[in-house]
């Protein structure tokens, strides 16, 4: 497969509150917007280690996740990968292998890494349930805001599509997938 300019990589579970926001707003660029040269955004949520291939196919890649972080919900950080690399292969949890762990297992292999960098945003709660907390749902406007940034930084234009979908109906839609034909 060949080499893709820019993509947008949003990782989270759904199912824990704050920590599906990156999910939430993968589907809402999607929905909402046209980017110029066109983006491939993809919705990666938990799959950890198959996103290997991911990191190979694309030369730049902005991660939009939550992180947990000493501050404030709410808190938006912009982080270039590497400074977040090293710090072991199962730093994720007994369970899972992350995206920084993908980003070093390429290192060790000797493979090129892209050019990478994270949109975090310090959730108030990841606990069992479906949608964010009214914290985080009065910041999402402030981190797509910063997403468009980072896009237009990278002289991406975005456009809003004439027909809007709002954060509610985007996590409507993943609360009740089969009873949705806009299922992202």
């Amino acid at each position: 497969m060949s080499e893709k300019n820019f993509a947008i990589l949003g990782v989270g579970n759904i199912l824990e509150k704050d920590d599906g926001i990156a999910i939430f707003a993968t589907a809402y660029l999607e929905k909402n917007y046209t980017f110029n040269p066109p983006i491939f955004i993809k919705n990666g949520g938990v799959d950890g280690i198959n996103l290997l291939n991911f990191f190979t196919e694309h030369k730049n890649i902005l991660i939009l996740d939550a992180m947990e972080l000493d501050d404030e919900a709410g808190a938006i950080y912009h982080i270039p990968s590497h400074e977040l690399t090293g710090y072991g292969v199962n730093s994720g949890g007994a369970h899972e292998i992350g995206v920084i762990e993908c980003l070093d297992i390429l290192e060790l292999m000797g493979k090129e890494l892209p050019n990478s960098s994270i949109l975090g945003i310090v959730p108030q709660s990841v606990e069992i349930g479906i949608g964010l907390t009214q914290t985080l749902e009065k910041k999402f406007t402030s981190y797509i805001n910063t997403v468009l940034s980072i896009l237009q930084k990278n002289s991406i234009i975005a456009t809003q599509n004439e027909l809007q979908t709002s954060l509610e109906e985007i996590i409507e839609v993943f609360r009740n997938p089969h009873g949705n034909s806009n299922y992202p």
